[in-house]
């Protein structure tokens, strides 16, 4: 299964349950120093849309 991240990069995924939980993982990961709030942000967008991406192909493959 092939998804496109949100750079337009095509990413692999060979485990779907476990890259769900990852990318959830990752969505609230922060640094504790706040002078990377901008970067934490900009990560943030990028791992929920990956996560949206991962749910939404989960779905896709539950309907017949």
């Amino acid at each position: 299964m092939q998804i496109t991240d949100l750079n337009g990069y095509p990413i692999t995924v060979t485990n779907l349950t476990l890259a769900i939980k990852q990318a959830a993982q990752f969505m609230e990961y922060r640094h504790t120093d706040n002078s990377f709030r901008q970067m934490d942000e900009r990560l943030k967008v990028y791992w929920t849309d990956l996560h949206t991406k991962l749910v939404q192909l989960k779905d896709n493959i539950k309907q017949p």
